[in-house]
């Protein structure tokens, strides 16, 4: 029987295996070019040439901080490593490997299979702090991977724990000596240099033209936070109640903040750095995200065996006038409250440091040091300690993160209680970027003034130490303060970027975020409800009388209670006009839930909603569409109503996208034809049409307009039991429903039925 330790060694071996696999494809580093360059422009209008390729890292120092010294550009990876959770991944060259692994192994395993190779550079006339290595971020999440903890916050974004680059271009400016240098790791891959690839990629890009840095723009409303003033108050008082029930010293608590976005990542980067250029400036092209960084904070720096770290804790506004200012930056210096949390912070931070550092070389070099930002004052200390042998950047880490003047004190309490006041996973929040090199030097921020990109969307957070001491309504501004920098960049730059979503909710138009459902809503807890959905053509609801009198009667069967008196056409008019869609083709749902049957002043729910709606053969090649057989028959009288409890559908149809079709052709428990997952069935043979008998099938609102139709063109109607192989026997097959109208049927699983005439385009004439 294999022991936790055993598991834990073979999973090694297999990173290990894996690592070795990837060194192959990858190559091997057989030493560094280098050469000293001339930009001819600005270091950051230099890196715009390079910020739209994926796997590019920028790490700017801005402002005359003593920590602000090096701009680091890396480029073109030859190696890219993301991971969530034990889930890793590894690209190199155009091959992929995704293997189980903890993530802090698999960093190891990286760093020691290059390490050798680059060691002697160390030393070596190369005066650059990082010349080989990895660039990218860890997410505050990745510290579920070093402690057991609770995840009852919710992680929306899923986006990588871990992500790092292996740049084949570094250019570092270090603005000390005014000096640009071109780094590119000499790597041998199959026997062959690909130095000169690498180069003729660099000159051609600094060569090239300088990219028009497209613009940005958020919404005209503004940033939305995941905390309302109040919620947020209350969340600082029911800390200060732990502190004073002896859980924890301090806690640091953020709220986060979410618009939509539009332009350039790095637009917004550089825009950024030009207003306020603090020490730690981070931009990472992550492909299917962006991390912009803004960050005062140092986490980690290691240059051979020496390590710092300079936490932040204390932070007051700046003033309006010099002397209000100067009276600002006193009251910080002279604060009592923050020099009792910065030195809590300071004593943590000494003891993680004291972990992997030689015994009694943790020092505080200085402490309560004011540092001047353009909003906001800082208070920041600086501890030092040497590293004792055998431990190298990964021991490092894992022994500080995540930083503890972000998370509290202690450490791992106040992360309990932060995932627990907080709805939202913190993600890059107080996690770190920076790089990591071959040969043993480091330097990672903390990952504050931090906002993130993905899906159109850009998301920041801010926080503050709460101690026993804290006002709620103080700690709430200061994370205003501490958010003016990402906020008031927009200002001006607002933009409509879309149309805002609206629903009618219960009587009433509501913009979609903010409607809400009561959790005990029975719709929601059991599918207890059904839907119409209703084609509008410019305003004009199609077959409307009809949808509005199914709804009825499956009201009538499902509730018991009287149908609502309500016009529904002057509701589907106030969603649609709310939602800008009265000039065109719109899809408009109406939802009924049984609501919560405990409240007897409202034992329901009502929703209508509207979507754009194009037709799915707009665009499409063949006019039509293709089946596969669903492999799940289905046999439920809640198929008799369009019911909430659409999960069987709904799971049919991804499986027929899965498998390269259209539809999935629904099949009774004795194999017969019943429907497809969205619409009915109709077969054509001569001139009679024939609908398939099944004991539990809606009846279509369109299917019976057709039929209608097809009647007065003198066809004859039969229903009756079909199998597989009358589809294929009969003239044509066609689907139905109320918003594609009348489609053919091409093919089924595969194979095709015989050739459709234009019968279905003259139906779609006439009912659409």
């Amino acid at each position: 029987m294999k022991t936790f330790s055993d598991l834990g060694r073979l999973l090694m071996k297999a990173v290990e295996f894996s690592i070795d696999k990837i060194k192959k494809i990858a190559g091997e580093i057989d030493g560094i070019y280098t050469e000293n360059i001339e930009l001819g422009e600005s270091f950051l209008d230099f890196a715009a040439r390079f910020a739209s390729m994926p796997g590019t890292v920028i790490l700017m120092s801005g402002g005359d901080n003593d920590c602000s010294r090096y701009h680091i550009l890396g480029a073109k990876p030859w190696l890219t490593f993301t991971g969530r959770i034990n889930e890793m991944k590894i690209k190199a060259e155009d091959h992929s490997f995704n293997f189980r692994a903890d993530p802090f192994d698999t960093l190891r395993n990286i760093l020691n299979a290059y390490k050798p190779y680059v060691q002697h550079l160390h030393g070596h006339n190369i005066q650059s702090p990082f010349a080989a290595g990895i660039l990218g971020y860890l997410s505050y999440d990745l510290k579920d991977s070093l402690e057991k903890l609770p995840r009852t916050s919710i992680d929306d974004l899923y986006l990588p724990h871990i992500c790092f680059f292996a740049p084949s271009i570094i250019v570092i400016h270090d603005r000390k000596e005014d000096r640009t240098s071109l780094f590119i790791p000499e790597r041998i891959v199959s026997g062959k240099s690909v130095l000169h690839k690498d180069l003729e990629v660099f000159k051609n890009i600094q060569a090239s033209k300088q990219p028009l840095i497209e613009s940005f723009s958020g919404d005209t409303d503004g940033f939305r936070s995941n905390f309302t003033k109040s919620k947020y108050i209350n969340a600082v008082k029911q800390i200060k109640e732990y502190i004073a029930s002896g859980h924890v010293y301090q806690v640091n608590l953020s709220q986060r903040f979410e618009m939509n976005f539009e332009g350039s990542a790095f637009g917004l980067f550089k825009t950024l750095y030009n207003l306020n250029p603090a020490p730690f400036f981070s931009y990472i092209n992550a492909e299917d995200h962006f991390i912009v960084s803004t960050s005062p904070e140092r986490f980690l720096l290691q240059s051979g065996d020496r390590l710092e770290t300079r936490p932040i804790k204390g932070t007051m506004p700046r003033g309006d006038t010099l002397k209000e200012d100067k009276k600002l930056g006193l009251e910080l210096k002279n604060s009592k409250k923050d020099d009792a949390e910065l030195s809590m912070i300071v004593d943590l931070l000494r003891n993680d440091l004291g972990k992997i550092c030689k015994a009694g070389s943790v020092r505080v070099v200085e402490h309560k040091r004011l540092e001047v930002y353009k909003n906001v004052f800082h208070l920041v200390s600086i501890i030092e300690g040497v590293l004792d042998k055998n431990q190298n950047a990964v021991d490092i880490i894992k022994a500080a993160f995540p930083g503890g003047s972000i998370t509290g004190c202690p450490k791992i309490r106040s992360m309990e209680i932060i995932d627990e006041l907080e709805p939202h996973r913190r993600h890059i929040y107080t996690g770190s970027t920076g790089y990591i090199s071959f040969y043993d030097t480091m330097d990672l921020s903390i990952a504050i003034r931090t906002a993130t990109i993905v899906n159109k969307k850009i998301i920041f957070s801010v926080g503050g130490g709460i101690v026993f001491d804290s006002d709620p309504f103080d700690e709430y501004d200061e994370t205003m303060h501490k958010g003016r920098t990402l906020m008031e960049v927009f200002k001006g730059k607002e933009k409509v970027l879309s149309s805002k979503k609206h629903v009618w909710i219960n009587g009433s138009i509501e913009p979609i975020d903010l409607a809400k459902i009561n959790v005990t809503d029975q719709g929601f807890l059991f599918g207890y409800g059904f839907f119409e959905t209703i084609r509008v053509d410019k305003g004009k609801p199609q077959y409307l009388e009809e949808h509005i009198a199914r709804f009825n009667q499956t009201w009538k069967h499902l509730f018991f209670k009287r149908v609502p008196d309500l016009t529904w056409q002057d509701i589907i008019y106030q969603v649609i006009s709310s939602n800008g869609l009265l000039e065109e083709t719109a899809a408009v749902k109406i939802i009924a839930s049984k609501g919560n049957s405990e409240n007897s002043s409202l034992n329901f729910t009502l929703i209508a909603m509207a979507r754009p709606y194009t037709h799915r053969l707009a665009e499409k090649k063949e006019l039509g569409v293709k089946l596969v057989i669903y492999p799940k028959p289905r046999q439920t009288p809640l198929a008799d109503y369009k019911t909430l409890n659409y999960l069987y559908y709904l799971l049919a149809g991804e499986w027929a996208k899965k498998k390269g079709a259209d539809e999935a052709l629904i099949l009774n428990p004795d194999d017969t034809i019943s429907e497809t997952n969205t619409a009915n069935i109709l077969l054509i043979k001569d001139k009679t049409f024939i609908r398939p008998v099944s004991p539990h099938v809606l009846p279509g609102i369109m299917e019976k307009v057709v039929c209608e139709l097809l009647l007065s063109w003198g066809y004859m109607s039969e229903s009756k039991k079909l199998c597989l192989e009358d589809l294929f026997l009969s003239d044509q097959v066609i689907i139905t429903n109320s918003l594609i109208g009348a489609i053919p049927v091409l093919s089924i699983d595969g194979k095709k039925l015989k050739k459709p005439t234009d019968l279905w385009l003259k139906i779609n004439n006439a009912v659409l």
